[in-house]
């Protein structure tokens, strides 16, 4: 199976440039979305080889919001992880199939000023992986997007430069730590040892013309799923959004 996850930065702007094209190039079998800032009767996308949409669109109109389109049918889908305080932003749709789980992510941001990193620490971070570990104990998972954190200072062009700043705040990075401690694989990492691969660009200074830029956009699969790993990999040539799609090959 080929899967792929991007933030798009608004779906209904990134329709204008070239979202149908790409799908219909890279012919995924599953395709996750972030940051649609849409609900779907905003959006005419004639995708008729996914007949499976599933949508979770913020309470706060244009914000957020998260899509998965699928070629197969799910048993069962949800949207958010059950906890009221946290699925008001549309930022999880769980799709359960026969052996295995799929979540679409999108992770808050801590903010400039880091006015959400408390929240995303304490509070967020510790229960979705709580989430995650109570779907593991019934199949295994396969869980992407965009995560909002570099991991590790090879993860971004300026680690000193942005140590603290939000995306790489010694408890974002922390929260990651403890999802790899759980034994989920960060599947680029499995074929990519060297820096230089980034999937998010500021618009600002010609960064993403000068590759200067963060990995925050991930596919984590449960450690029982790496025998089945072919390859993951970054699409930095596909434009259209601040986000290059991420793709993960696996024999699911």
């Amino acid at each position: 199976m080929k899967l792929i996850s991007w933030n798009v930065n608004g779906i209904r702007a990134v329709m204008k440039k070239g979202l149908p094209e790409f799908i219909a190039g890279q012919d995924p079998d599953i395709l996750c979305i972030q940051e649609t800032k849409a609900s779907p009767e905003q959006v005419e996308l004639d995708l008729p080889q996914y007949p499976h949409r599933f949508w979770n669109s913020a309470e706060k109109k244009g914000y957020s919001g998260t899509a998965v389109f699928s070629k197969s049918a799910p048993a069962a889908h949800s949207l958010g992880m059950g906890i009221e305080k946290h699925d008001r932003e549309g930022r999880i749709i769980t799709l359960e199939f026969r052996k295995w789980f799929l979540v679409n992510l999108y992770i808050p941001n801590a903010q400039r000023g880091l006015t959400r990193l408390d929240y995303r620490h304490r509070e967020w971070d510790a229960d979705l992986l709580a989430y995650l570990l109570d779907l593991e104990k019934k199949k295994p998972v396969v869980f992407r997007g965009d995560m909002n954190v570099a991991h590790r200072e090879i993860d971004l062009a300026n680690p000193k430069g942005n140590t603290g700043n939000a995306g790489f705040t010694p408890e974002e990075r922390a929260g990651f730590d403890n999802i790899v401690k759980a034994g989920f694989i960060d599947t680029f990492r499995e074929f990519t040892a060297e820096g230089g691969h980034y999937t998010w660009w500021s618009y600002m200074g010609r960064a993403r013309e000068k590759n200067i830029g963060w990995r925050i956009d991930y596919f984590c699969i449960s450690p029982s799923l790496r025998p089945k790993l072919r390859k993951s990999y970054i699409l930095p040539e596909v434009m259209g959004s601040d986000h290059a799609p991420v793709v993960m090959e696996i024999d699911l």
